[in-house]
């Protein structure tokens, strides 16, 4: 591994685009550090480790931690990037979908490069009002926790520069990320919120020291014991999300055979992979998402009519995370897992692309019977891909409930963040390995010219 660290740097292209990504990462980091004027950051961070410390699973503390993932850390203060680059990614997702909706948008998308560039200029026009709208989101929210400075919480002034700040914060993000993607190495937006969520882990370390000094006794207490079982089901996680997130369903593919002059060509064998978790970490983002507002929604209702027995049982359903919460959770997940699968995944345009080709799946017809084949292929395999995202979904509020620990710390087991870490981190292992391996260098996972070595496959179900 030491050897293929040091040919990365042998290689100058290589070399390059890793310092150009690790410098556009420091930025991004310094620009953290950047508070916003007026407001009361001791207040802002006494509540941040309040709710830190508490463990806070109120639908407020939820919506804090589910921002932080996409803001680069926890609410300690706010800064110009306060926002991160949420709304950047609200657009892309919205865009997504009206591809599949509009004609207009998938016939442009299909005309290539110009179409997806026009495509992405729309982005970034759609990114600017979604700032807005989330920055005096934000600003109204601190104001009514009274985060902001008594003098400036009515200043126009106060409100038209955080708003702007903000924006142009996210905007600066989005560029950097942009930068990334032309100049550097990997997905720009990508390795954003990836460097948001590791920086995060220094801070739960030092909780995990604090919980310990309490004692075991206490309540959220730390012993080695519990520690010990947090590494170890932090190793199952993480191995358990590298291999949902390769395997694949490889389904054979026939070439035909063609005749030219005296030479046949074609006849060969291929397979098709289709990916187990074809949704990636969109299916989780969406449900997460949503489950938000019916906590928020009961906990307003409860507070207008505290003496609704009904109310309360819901209330506190859905506030900490109990049985209905997680049930719903579920049924959102599979939900979301199969409707974005049917708006990315084609099976008749794959069909026809088979066919044009010249190529068929043994024992199928061309066209509708391979079509429908596919479709029910993959709506099989998207059973267990949802599946497994419901266990990543519910396995730190288990183990946070088993062991009576801060559900800040469990987070790291599962979840939007680990499925945004492992497929990144994958991502950037796969270019890299292919950089390595276009220039005659052994990579992470492959031996040395003249070795034998395996590459990254997908796991085959």
């Amino acid at each position: 591994m030491f050897k293929t660290f040091a040919n990365i740097f042998r290689i100058p292209e290589l070399r390059s685009k890793v310092l150009f990504t690790l410098f556009m990462l420091m930025i991004y980091r310094a620009g953290y550090h950047v508070p916003l004027p007026g407001v009361d950051q001791t207040n802002m961070k006494a509540q941040a480790e309040k709710q830190t410390r508490g463990g806070d699973n109120s639908a407020a503390g939820r919506l804090a931690n589910y921002v932080s993932i996409f803001s680069g850390g926890n609410l300690s203060q706010s800064t110009i990037f306060g926002l991160g680059i949420m709304p950047y990614i609200s657009a892309s997702i919205i865009f997504q979908l009206l591809t599949t909706v509009l004609p207009a948008l998938e016939k442009m998308q299909k005309e290539g490069d110009s179409g997806r560039k026009k495509i992405q200029e729309w982005t970034r026009y759609a990114t600017v009002p979604l700032c807005i709208i989330q920055s005096v989101m934000w600003l109204s929210y601190m104001r009514s926790e009274a985060l902001i400075l008594p003098e400036y919480r009515r200043s126009m002034a106060f409100w038209t520069m955080g708003i702007c700040a903000l924006t142009a914060g996210c905007i600066f993000l989005m560029w950097l990320g942009e930068q990334i993607d032309e100049y550097g190495l990997g997905n720009g937006i990508s390795l954003i919120i990836l460097s948001g969520i590791v920086a995060r882990m220094p801070s739960m370390v030092f909780l995990v020291r604090e919980q310990m000094q309490t004692g075991s006794d206490s309540a959220g207490g730390m012993n080695v014991g519990k520690i010990l079982f947090l590494i170890a089901s932090f190793v199952f996680v993480v191995f358990g999300c590298i291999l949902i997130t390769q395997a694949q369903r490889r389904i054979p593919i026939q070439q035909a055979k063609h005749t030219r002059g005296r030479r046949i060509y074609g006849g060969q064998r291929q397979f098709l992979p289709l990916r187990v978790n074809h949704g990636g970490v969109m299916p989780i983002i969406f449900a997460q998402s949503l489950m938000l507002f019916p906590g928020m929604l009961l906990g307003w209702l409860h507070g207008l009519f505290p003496s609704n027995v009904t109310l309360g049982f819901f209330n506190s359903e859905f506030s900490a995370r109990g049985f209905l919460f997680t049930i719903t959770e579920i049924v959102m997940i599979y939900f979301f897992a199969y409707f974005w699968t049917t708006v990315q995944f084609q099976p008749k345009e794959m069909a026809n692309q088979l066919r044009d080709y010249g190529s068929f799946i043994p024992g199928l017809r061309p066209g509708k019977r391979t079509a429908d084949y596919l479709e029910k292929v993959m709506m099989r395999i998207t059973y267990v891909g949802a599946a497994f995202l419901c266990i990543i979904a519910v396995i730190p509020t288990a183990i946070s409930n088993m062991l009576q620990v801060n559900g800040q710390i469990t987070s790291f087991l599962g979840g939007t963040g680990l499925l945004i870490v492992v497929s990144v981190a994958l991502d950037m292992v796969q270019r890299i390995e292919a950089n390595l391996l276009m220039r005659n260098y052994g990579g992470f996972l492959s031996g040395g010219p003249g070795q034998k070595g395996k590459r990254i496959k997908g796991r085959q179900y």
